[in-house]
């Protein structure tokens, strides 16, 4: 018998089962049950449906992770339209491109945010504004509450498995974010996939630290729904208030990238709070390599069990774990090396590392190839990209999505990752695109010729540096300080994508046709470093 794989089913199990169980301990203080979220749910389907939003209509999300983010998520997803949930780190012109892209109906904005889509409404096709705190925000918007005022009734339009039901918007290589389109199946398989390699129960606490808008909390609004577990909502990552929601909520389990860590380890060394409460605790990371003194600490110190994952929004996210429990003994210091790395492949998924010509280079732990990978959980393709999709999945092996990082393999099949083929650089789980930040400097009339590199940082793991070539030619003398630079780039950008260091020079390195090369740069930027992409 087949039954389709929707991703509405999800809230339907929680509230069959779970009914009267706590499932949202929220921002505002209020505590829902999966009953109530899940009226609240139908009364957020209902009010679209009034609205004339139909099955495949858009609907953005533009939230921090307050139990909003979930209403609206699956109140959109239950009446067949398609969440779109967005970075609220972008600018409005971000926002404009993206909402234009995706030719989205109607946006929920958090009153926090609101500000950045009213900049840009009247360039977009959207027609319905809706918010939490209407009172906070300027220009016309609806009340999210206002809009619940109505007896939940809607109606559930026919799905398919192979329906898109999110476009989660992704930096490229270039300027333009990408709008990776998943389907109903490849969300659930995903969801699937983290319960078994997160180890996620009935009896979790999760605390949302990590964004819902990055692949939908990466699965996360699903899995913990699914599984009836409780969601601790949060505004952001705040230090001091991660160490005391998981001693009063009694945490079990969260994410958080390498950076976030190393924020939880100085405020530790500083203030020495309570790390647990009454449950172990579990913490996934990802984005970057965590260093082993990060996950010597965070095991030996806090007590907590770390689990380092890794992929892309365009796979789901997650691909591959280093939780290889058999590839070394318990509590030995053997751990940490493992640990580290990228890892093993999920279950179905077929990650490969393979040589320019899609061959599998030597599980020897020292040839370098990109990573390609197969499975259930990856895209469907980018949304009205279709050069881009095919390139995505045919570079240099056909039909697999090509990750862009270069990696080694060892013999058990455990990746490392060495270095990036594509001009992204990763800072505090962030993906930062140095064409973009490279085109925004141009623009500078001292800038001449300029390259964008990631540049070590014990605090973020890598983070952004131009190598400037000034126009009068003086490396010495440019015409323009390197913090001038750095604040032009903060008024054109999303402030996380700012260039972050300058560096003046006479001449950029390039090949004998002019092409830059970057890998120089970075070869010289990373020369005290065991690999060219960073630890958090």
């Amino acid at each position: 018998m087949h039954k389709p794989l929707l991703v509405t089913d999800f809230l339907d199990r929680a509230r069959r089962h779970y009914g009267d169980e706590e499932a949202v301990v929220a921002t505002t203080g209020e505590r829902y049950s999966y009953a109530e979220l899940g009226d609240r749910a139908d009364r957020f389907s209902a009010a679209l449906q009034e609205r004339s939003i139909e099955k495949g209509d858009r609907v953005a999300v533009l939230d921090p992770n307050t139990h909003f983010h979930l209403e609206a998520a699956y109140g959109t997803m239950q009446c067949g339209a398609i969440h779109t949930p967005l970075n609220y780190r972008l600018t409005p012109d971000d926002f404009k491109y993206i909402l234009e892209n995706a030719g989205v109906s109607a946006v929920y904005a958090d009153y926090e945010y609101a500000d950045k889509i009213e900049a840009i409404r009247d360039e977009v096709p959207t027609d319905l504004f809706v918010t939490n705190d209407p009172e906070a925000v300027d220009g016309d918007w609806d009340d999210f509450e206002a809009w619940l005022d109505n007896d939940g009734d809607y109606e559930r339009p026919t799905m398919d498995e192979d329906d898109v039901i999110t476009i989660n918007y992704t930096s490229g290589t270039t300027g333009d974010p990408k709008g990776v389109m998943r389907t109903h199946r490849a969300e659930t398989l995903h969801a699937y996939l983290i319960s078994i390699h997160q180890e996620i129960s009935d009896d979790d606490t999760y605390l949302w630290t990590l964004p819902m808008f990055h692949v939908n909390g990466w699965g996360h609004i699903y899995a913990v729904t699914g599984l009836g577990a409780k969601h601790v909502c949060t505004r952001g990552v705040d230090v001091e208030g991660i160490f005391e929601t998981i001693a009063a909520e009694d945490v079990s389990y969260f994410c958080a990238a390498p950076t976030v860590l190393n924020q939880l380890i100085s405020y530790y060394e500083e203030r020495a709070p309570e790390t647990t409460g009454a449950r172990d605790v579990r913490v996934a990371t990802a984005g970057s390599a965590p260093p082993e003194a990060t996950i010597r600490t965070v095991e030996d110190e806090f007590g907590w069990y770390l689990k380092h994952v890794y992929g892309a929004t365009e796979t789901g996210p997650l691909i591959t774990t280093s939780d290889a429990r058999r590839h070394f003994e318990g509590d030995s210091a053997d751990r940490f090396a493992v640990k580290k790395k990228q890892g093993l492949g999920y279950l179905g998924t077929e990650v490969r590392v393979v040589d320019e010509d899609g061959n599998d280079v030597a599980q020897d732990g020292q040839t370098i190839g990109e990573i390609v990978v197969r499975g259930n959980q990856v895209m469907e393709g980018y949304w009205e990209k279709p050069d881009a999709t095919e390139e995505a999945f045919n570079d240099r092996i056909e039909g697999y999505y090509h990750m862009g990082d270069l990696a080694t393999i060892d013999e058990n099949g455990m990746i490392s990752i060495q270095d990036r083929k594509k001009d992204i650089i990763i800072s505090g789980g962030e993906n930062i695109s140095s064409i973009e930040l490279e085109d925004t400097l141009f623009e500078h009339e001292a800038v001449d010729d300029v390259a964008v590199i990631p540049s070590p940082s014990d605090e973020w793991g890598e983070t952004p540096k131009a190598f400037v070539v000034p126009a009068n030619g003086d490396p010495e003398e440019p015409g323009v300080t390197g913090d001038e630079l750095v604040a032009f780039t903060r008024e054109q950008l999303a402030s996380y994508k700012t260039v972050r260091r300058i560096e003046f020079v006479e001449e950029l390195p390039t090949t004998a046709t002019g092409k830059v090369q970057k890998f120089e740069l970075r070869q010289e930027e990373w020369d005290d470093e065991d690999r060219m992409v960073g630890q958090g």
